[in-house]
């Protein structure tokens, strides 16, 4: 198959399992939280989760570059993946002086599958395995929204369900109309889907911030 006719292919499959994309909010900034008189204790936590998941969306987007690319993937796809799957460790740990390392362990799982089905999902759209999409992308769904209830659980006054399942699905659409505008080549389009990434997950890291300062406040009296 020509290089033309598999970026077709590509585009049938994965815009078929493709929710509709909505524009994310814009996050509030920590030059703003602190003109509303948050402590510097709350300001570093809230500007640490923020480089958690910026770096959660960084390397996911490394990812995508490295093996979206046609015929193989980039040379640099191995440290890339390792990279990345060490960010979903991150996360899980800054969690546990909160909630004790089970949880903390349990996200950082339910966040390496969440990479590692988006992974079986962009090579089953560029091997034209349609039934590979189809079933990673409902895989990819559904540890999605047990992410949601993973993170509710520790958290359910200040981390809604509803809140959280709406954002990782938001995550998800966004991410994969990235992936799909890199595979067929349409890079300006990209690039804005990127930027919609970005601002997403700001939102989501600013909620888990504000939930765990709402929920500890005493944590961050100093």
């Amino acid at each position: 198959m020509t290089r033309v006719g598999r970026l077709g292919t590509l585009a049938g499959l994965i815009t078929a399992a493709l929710l509709v994309v909505i524009a994310a909010p814009s996050a509030p900034s920590a030059d703003a939280a602190v003109g509303h008189g948050v402590d510097g204790a709350r300001v570093a936590f809230h500007d640490a989760m923020r480089k958690l998941w910026e770096d959660h969306i960084v390397w996911t987007r490394q990812y995508i570059v490295s093996a979206a690319t046609l015929p193989g993937d980039l040379a640099d796809i191995g440290p890339t993946t390792d990279r990345l799957l060490a960010n979903q460790v991150d996360i899980g740990n800054a969690l546990k002086p909160f909630y004790g390392d089970a949880a903390g362990a349990q996200v950082t799982t339910l966040l390496r599958d969440h990479i590692l089905t988006a992974a079986q999902l962009i090579a089953a759209a560029k091997s034209g395995d349609a039934s590979g999409v189809n079933s990673a992308t409902a895989a990819w769904y559904a540890n999605a929204y047990d992410i949601a209830v993973a993170l509710h659980g520790l958290n359910p006054k200040h981390w809604a369900l509803a809140d959280l399942d709406a954002m990782m699905k938001d995550h998800l659409d966004l991410t994969l109309a990235e992936a799909v505008a890199r595979l067929q080549g349409r890079h300006a389009d990209d690039i804005v889907a990127y930027d919609r990434v970005h601002a997403e997950i700001l939102s989501m890291a600013d909620m888990l911030s504000d939930g765990i300062i709402a929920q500890f406040p005493n944590r961050f009296a100093h």
